[in-house]
């Protein structure tokens, strides 16, 4: 018989085994019919008279073969191989997955640390007066960064390089634990992702605090890790630090070297000036011209006063009169001479006087006394980007050092087993549903 007519064949076979029930529970209505209608024509044959409630109970006799009768429950193959299943897909797995926990599964050490960003914020002398300091304080961003870095391939392999995690989480000699151990030697790839299962970071954003817990098959290489996790994290926060430091006083000090170079150049103007001019400052040479023009004119005011009054007493051919006019001459040409010195001009041609080298003087002097205080707020400046930099700067605080763990909690064996056997019942019972469903849909 080839498929197709056993399968046709079956769905005939049920159908007549329906129709026999159905028969045999018409005759069997019939038969308790038949039996009520005896018994009426027994009663009304004798000629008694029977009232409601006889004829009540009469009505209502028991109907106790309505149904055919049960058969006796037998054991078939599908009840067989619902045992088999059951044992196979639970007890088997169960079986399976505790002589592997207790057998092959290596136990694992844990070491557990505790840390958080801090930062030196001391406060200005306002705010300390104004009761509003705060002496430390930390960031969620920084809290974020570094949930993200020890999670990172970076740091897996910096790490690796240095302890050998390839080695190092590999199960012991005495046990081959192919679930819980690393395959060696793997990508770093592969070691990125056992790397989250072993290592858990906890993180919580309102506090800023981090925890980490480190897995591996000796106590001593789990707070290894441990530490080399701190350490790694101390050197990004460091640098992150560095980093805003610099980019804080970067423009404060581009400022302070413009003004030490315009300082430079107007000292270095200056000093040619006066080797120039073969002067350290004209104000000593100015002065003593000064007086000496004022001199001049004191003796220019004498000799007029004495020629005028020669003038008065003696004659035109008094040769004293004429000494006077000379002495007169000689001092005015003089005074001209110094005024020439002073400001000069000659023709065309322009001769520096000691006005325009004491103009020239000032304008330098000004121009100096600007570049040193220039130079004064900028250094000020960057002094104050420098301390606010080293005010604002940031450190790692552990608040739990690297613990040392001396007994082993993972695999945690019975939890896990407790998980298969729920596990493994579960799917049993849904695929025991879904073939009963199948089963009577046909």
């Amino acid at each position: 018989m080839n498929p197709k007519t056993a399968q046709t064949a079956a769905p005939t076979t049920h159908a007549l085994r329906k129709q026999k029930k159905l028969r045999e529970r018409e005759e069997a209505l019939q038969r308790i019919e038949k039996q009520r209608r005896d018994k009426m024509r027994a009663v009304a044959d004798r000629g008694k008279r029977c009232d409601m409630s006889t004829q009540a109970k009469i009505l209502t006799l028991p109907v106790m073969a309505i149904a055919p009768p049960v058969p006796k429950t037998r054991v078939h193959l599908r009840h067989r191989l619902t045992f088999v299943s059951f044992v196979i897909v639970v007890l088997g797995t169960s079986l399976f997955v505790s002589w592997y926990l207790w057998e092959r599964a290596a136990d694992r050490y844990n070491s557990v640390a505790g840390f958080s960003v801090h930062s030196e914020d001391m406060s200005s002398a306002v705010e300390l007066l104004g009761g509003v300091a705060n002496l430390s304080g930390s960031g969620a961003a920084d809290e974020e960064v570094l949930y993200q870095f020890i999670q990172s391939q970076h740091l897996v392999a910096k790490i690796d390089k240095a302890l050998n995690l390839r080695q190092l989480w590999s199960p012991p000699a005495p046990h081959s634990d192919p679930v819980f151990g690393y395959h060696a030697p793997g990508t770093i790839e592969n070691l990125t992702k056992y790397w989250g299962r072993m290592v858990d970071v906890y993180s919580n954003s309102s506090t800023g605090l981090i925890d980490i817990e480190v897995q591996a098959f000796r106590a001593e290489d789990a707070q290894t890790i441990v530490k080399h996790i701190y350490a790694e994290s101390a050197q990004l926060i460091h640098q992150l630090s560095a980093i805003a430091r610099e980019d804080a006083t970067k423009h404060a000090n581009e400022n302070l070297a413009r003004a030490a170079q315009r300082l430079r150049d107007t000292r270095r103007t200056l000093a040619e000036f006066r080797i120039k001019n073969k002067i350290v400052s004209p104000e000593t040479p100015l002065q003593i011209q000064t007086g000496l023009l004022a001199s001049l004119e004191a003796e220019m005011t004498e000799t007029l006063i004495s020629l005028d009054m020669l003038r008065q007493t003696s004659t035109p051919t008094d040769p004293r009169l004429k000494q006077a006019q000379r002495r007169r001459e000689v001092i005015a040409d003089r005074i001209a001479e110094e005024h020439q010195k002073l400001n000069a001009t000659q023709g065309t041609t322009h001769t520096a006087g000691f006005a325009d080298l004491f103009g020239e003087f000032e304008s330098l002097k000004v121009d100096l006394e600007f570049a040193e205080q220039s130079y004064t707020a900028a250094q000020a400046a960057y002094e104050t980007a420098v301390a606010e930099a080293r005010r604002k700067s940031k450190y790692l605080a552990a608040h739990i050092p690297p613990t040392l763990a001396e007994t082993a909690i993972y695999p945690n064996r019975p939890f896990l087993l407790g998980v298969t056997v729920a596990s493994c019942f579960v799917l049993w019972a849904l695929l025991m549903l879904v073939w009963y469903a199948l089963h009577d849909r046909r």
